[in-house]
């Protein structure tokens, strides 16, 4: 069992509600080691109105956000049944399982958003101090002790109870602290 993305279609306008929703319920329900990282596709655009530049994020798929995840049973049902959301593209219904994003059109859409596969940022390096946005440590801050980039992991430091330690995750589990 391998993670992959998958396209799940969601009310139109509710996508980030669905995300914060499903990514609590991934959280509450310990789905973290199988439901990694939801996303609501969007790009930046440069719009020049009455002589005024404005910048404006839009959406590339109204209705729909992709879902990192291991298809297992449990992780099918929490998203499923994740309020907003209205069914995965791909499935046939009936209980059928869905089928997943071929992984070069996964790292398109990622390209896209001006993110990777991995979303492997390029200000990380050792020293570098990040957010753990998956697995048992997300919502805490860790500096970077090492990256292990062939191994798409990464060690950090982190205050757990008052003291530092050194925890492993995956690159996919960390983003840059602005």
């Amino acid at each position: 069992m391998e993670k992959q993305w998958y396209v799940v279609n969601t009310y139109s306008g509710h996508e980030n509600k669905v995300k914060e929703k499903l990514l609590m319920r991934a959280e509450s329900m310990d789905m973290k080691d199988y439901i990694f990282r939801v996303i609501v596709p969007e790009q930046e655009e440069t719009e020049i109105k009455d002589g005024v530049t404005k910048k404006k994020v839009k959406k590339m798929f109204p209705g729909y956000i992709l879902v990192e995840m291991i298809m297992t049973d449990d992780a099918w049902y929490v998203v499923r049944n994740t309020p907003g959301v209205t069914g995965f593209i791909g499935s046939s219904g009936k209980g059928a399982k869905p089928t997943p994003l071929q992984p070069e059109e996964a790292e398109k859409i990622l390209k896209e958003m001006g993110m990777s596969k991995t979303s492997l940022d390029e200000n990380l390096k050792v020293g570098s101090k990040v957010n753990i946005i998956g697995g048992p440590f997300t919502g805490m801050y860790g500096v970077i002790e090492e990256l292990d980039l062939k191994n798409e992991k990464v060690t950090l430091n982190v205050d757990l109870f008052g003291q530092e330690t050194q925890v492993e995750v995956e690159l996919n589990q960390i983003e840059s602290s602005k």
